[in-house]
């Protein structure tokens, strides 16, 4: 299926929804998407790993320790968003990719472009955030 779209093929609105090319499109966008997160992640492995933390000035050591922390969270983010990744591929694969879990209505292409792990449409996504913002002030 990976010989059905050239690399610069964009998907538009004028062609059916959710069509091979489109699928493969954003399963292509999800890999390159966690292959980059995953080399990321390794770069900050290595660095931590190489990193002498008998530094001699305490506000170097400070500096640095920081620095880690924020590394960290970065990459506890991304671990997060991978997983976010890997269910969207899975829902490329069942063929459930592209549409609302809530409403089972088309997410829309160009939501998917601007977030190709996107599970709700713009008008789910809204309702769930008046939702949670009641809920967060009662």
């Amino acid at each position: 299926m990976s010989d059905i779209i050239s690399n610069d093929y964009r998907p538009s609105e004028d062609e059916p929804y959710m069509n091979p090319r489109q699928t493969e499109y954003f399963r292509r966008k999800l890999l390159r998407w966690r292959d980059e997160i995953l080399r990321g992640s390794d770069v900050t492995l290595r660095q931590l790993k190489e990193e002498d933390m008998r530094l001699p000035d305490q506000s170097d050591w400070a500096s640095a320790e920081i620095q880690r922390a924020f590394e960290l969270r970065t990459r506890d983010r991304e671990r997060k968003l991978l997983s976010k990744i890997e269910a969207a591929l899975k829902r490329i694969e069942d063929g459930s990719y592209g549409y609302c879990e809530e409403t089972q209505e088309p997410i829309g292409i160009k939501r998917l472009e601007a977030r190709p792990i996107a599970t709700l449409s713009i008008e789910a996504q809204e309702r769930h955030e008046r939702r949670e913002r009641a809920y967060r002030e009662e």
